[in-house]
């Protein structure tokens, strides 16, 4: 590798850890407010925990800190415990053993198997959570640690609002929520909302609570103490928040791997997050997890390796020491401003646009995991989804069990499919997918021809009479996606015109083309034969 493009290397990293530090550093406030943990310890964890994951994880620079998911989990955890943040902390301790030991085992898979209902309905829980416990600090009143109680507290607030608190809040909202996307693309709303409106409350003098303290220098560290018969107690909060740290990691890891084209190691993703969390334990900081919004901003602004996640927290340090003054004074109405945003931004809209089209069993299971996650409890409602996912599939298999009926594949057309990779040197390559699939699968099923140099067309057959649920789609819409991404062409051999009528109203058919979709695989194999001789011939004439 020359000079120019190992700068060019280092430059994109230095402007990912730039832009994701810029990202991070508003939400990172917010989030150790709203936990009772305090700005301090919110800022230090997304210093702590991204250098030390950014250091030992995987060569993907992957930006970590507090998210949204996590701090709901350990807000409740606080009020459990009374708010006794000692307890809190020897919890995010056990969290992060736990993650380690989930390292070196399979669990890191499990995550690929969970229905995208079941994640929707969770996602879209906390994000409604996180508006709803925002709801009293945006009109100038203490947060609360429920809903129903945020609910019920913040129809009592209303008679005797604090009036410039609120301002600040709705104009906030504002901010964040108006700013165009091509601002917003090179200068964050919430570093925008949170730089302005703070400005305004100190050159005003308002009168409103505001963050007033935070830490510093640097954190001491300090063993948590602890009994046997609180570690009883506390394990089961730690494996609540273990689940959740670990399933978010693992799903920015896939989300950065869908970017970049590449693969992470899951294995050295928890190891590397549970080392940082350990870290995080030790010093009285907020664990955190690898966080999708900070990665895609360090990803989009140019970063390529790790040193982007080692430059995040360096800049986070130097806005922390030379800024300190200015981030006590940033009003609590607008960090609840800027965490409105954060969980509208949770929130699955991409979901809901289909949610007509959407199987009577996949509602049952996103309104079932919503329901539990906003009024109950975050990791019984995950579990309860789990369980329900699995019995209404297990009921689909046995209702078609008598009826469904398969003939054996011609083996004619499978010797034709083995001529045709080795006469086409695997530039065509057919694919079949048997029986229902899922989100989780698509990875897999990517895999079988993702590593295979030169491929130009690829058959994907679907054989399956049964619709597809709301995961096969996305599944689907994914792959589509990441092999139109490396140019090669898609063509579909679909049997099923319900399936068929399914595809079209979700636009994907759209996606691949009207004249790629097949009934019959040997039509299919003919059209992409032809597209590749009249591309050779193309090429030649040119």
């Amino acid at each position: 590798m020359d000079i120019k493009s190992r700068l060019q290397i280092l430059t994109g990293d230095i402007f990912g850890g730039l832009n994701s530090a810029i990202v991070a550093l508003p939400q990172a406030l917010a989030f150790g407010v709203a936990t009772g943990f305090g700005a301090g310890a919110g800022i230090w964890g997304a210093i702590i925990l991204c250098f030390v994951a950014g250091l030992l994880g995987s060569k993907i620079p992957m930006i970590s800190g507090p998210t949204g998911p996590m701090t709901i989990v350990v807000a409740s955890v606080a009020a459990s415990l009374s708010h006794d943040m000692h307890a809190v902390g020897i919890v995010i301790m056990f969290a992060a053993l736990f993650q380690l030991l989930f390292s070196v085992t399979s669990i890191s898979d499990i995550v690929k198997y969970v229905p995208y209902p079941v994640i929707s309905g969770f996602m879209n829980g906390v994000g409604i959570i996180i508006i709803l416990l925002q709801l009293n600090p945006l009109i100038g009143y203490p947060a609360v640690s429920n809903s129903f109680e945020g609910i019920k507290s913040f129809i009592l607030n209303l008679n005797s609002i604090n009036i410039p608190a609120f301002a600040l809040g709705m104009l906030t909202l504002l901010i964040v929520f108006g700013v165009p996307k091509k601002i917003n693309k090179y200068v964050p709303s919430q570093i925008i909302a949170l730089i302005f409106c703070t400005l305004i409350s100190i050159k005003l003098g308002l009168d409103v609570p505001k963050i007033s303290e935070i830490t510093v220098g640097f954190p001491k560290i300090e063993i948590p103490v602890f009994n046997l018969s609180q570690a009883a107690e506390y394990i089961p909060y730690a494996l609540t928040l273990a689940i959740v740290l670990s399933a978010e990691s693992m799903l920015t890891g896939l989300v950065a791997d869908s970017l970049t084209k590449s693969r992470h190691n899951p294995k050295t993703l928890l190891f590397s997050q549970g080392l940082g969390n350990v870290a995080c334990a030790l010093t009285g900081s907020l664990c955190g997890t690898a966080a999708t919004m900070r990665t895609v901003a360090a990803l989009n602004a140019g970063a390529t390796t790790k040193l982007a996640a080692v430059i995040n927290p360096v800049i986070l340090c130097i806005l922390l020491f030379k800024f300190s003054g200015f981030v006590a004074e940033i009003p609590l109405a607008v960090l609840a401003g800027i965490l409105i945003k954060i969980g509208y931004d949770i929130i699955d809209v991409k979901l809901l646009k289909v949610l007509k089209f959407a199987p009577k069993d996949d509602l049952y299971v996103l309104a079932l995991v919503f329901l539990l996650t906003v009024f109950y409890n975050l990791i019984f409602a995950v579990g309860a989804g789990i369980t329900l996912a699995a019995l209404l599939y297990a009921k689909r298999v046995a209702d078609k069990a008598n009826i469904v009926q398969k003939s054996v594949y011609d083996k004619d057309i499978m010797k034709l499919e083995k001529i045709l990779e080795t006469d086409y040197e695997h530039k065509i390559r057919v694919v079949h997918i048997t029986g229902q699939f899922f989100f989780g699968s698509a990875t897999q099923l990517i895999s079988k021809f993702e590593d295979v140099l030169g491929t130009k067309c690829i058959i994907i057959n679907y054989e399956a009479d049964d619709l597809l649920d709301i995961s096969a789609i996305f599944a689907l819409e994914d792959i589509i996606i990441r092999l139109k991404s490396q140019h090669i062409k898609i063509l579909m051999v679909i049997k099923n015109e319900q399936v068929l009528n399914q595809l079209s109203s979700h636009s994907i058919i759209s996606q691949i083309g009207e004249d790629k979709i097949f009934y019959n695989e040997l039509d299919a194999i003919e059209f992409a034969k032809n597209s590749l001789k009249q591309k050779a011939k193309n090429k030649k004439n040119s």
